[in-house]
């Protein structure tokens, strides 16, 4: 009897140009250089002979279904995503791809996120999804306002400090 799961809900559509170029080099560096990489080194393997118990020829194919199968995931993805280029008509609320600086009500510890899609999500840069319970509870908010944001770890209470929509002039996205 297998594990059955219900749907997970669909993740959101939304990219930033830069996720966007990442994703679209990442699909033309597979398709481009390593796919035919990978397709030589198998027409060589294949060349020796004996394919059943050939190791380079096994592993090669087992490569070439892996990188098809990632062309095809992103050729699918990109195809269905929104590029955000724009900046919101109002920039003293938080939206997708603002930069959103909060203190943490309980320590005061500062803490600087970047509201992202799905696809771009980078927790040692501070890149969160814009799916995620903390995106969520921040979205439309404005500065100086509390927000409460509900983890396995129990609630935790944040004051919004600033919103950005460029990137912080001192890097420090900690």
């Amino acid at each position: 009897m297998g594990r059955w799961r219900p749907p997970s809900k669909p993740a959101s559509k939304y990219i930033t140009p830069d996720g966007y170029r990442v994703l679209n080099d990442e699909l033309q560096h597979l398709w481009k250089v390593r796919r035919p990489e990978v397709t030589q080194a198998v027409q060589e393997a294949a060349a020796q002979g004996d394919r059943s118990e050939n190791a380079e020829y096994i592993y090669g194919k087992k490569m070439l279904r892996e990188i098809d199968s990632r062309i095809r995931f992103l050729s699918r993805r990109l195809d269905d995503m929104v590029v955000v280029d724009r900046l919101p008509d109002d920039p003293t609320r938080v939206f997708f791809g603002a930069w959103v600086t909060l203190e943490d009500a309980e320590t005061g510890g500062m803490r600087c996120y970047r509201i992202v899609g799905p696809d771009e999500t980078d927790a040692a840069r501070g890149w969160i999804s814009v799916d995620s319970p903390m995106a969520r509870a921040l979205l439309g908010k404005r500065a100086d306002d509390e927000v409460m944001v509900r983890s396995p770890a129990g609630e935790h209470e944040y004051i919004i400090n600033a919103i950005a929509y460029t990137a912080p002039a001192d890097g420090d996205m900690t």
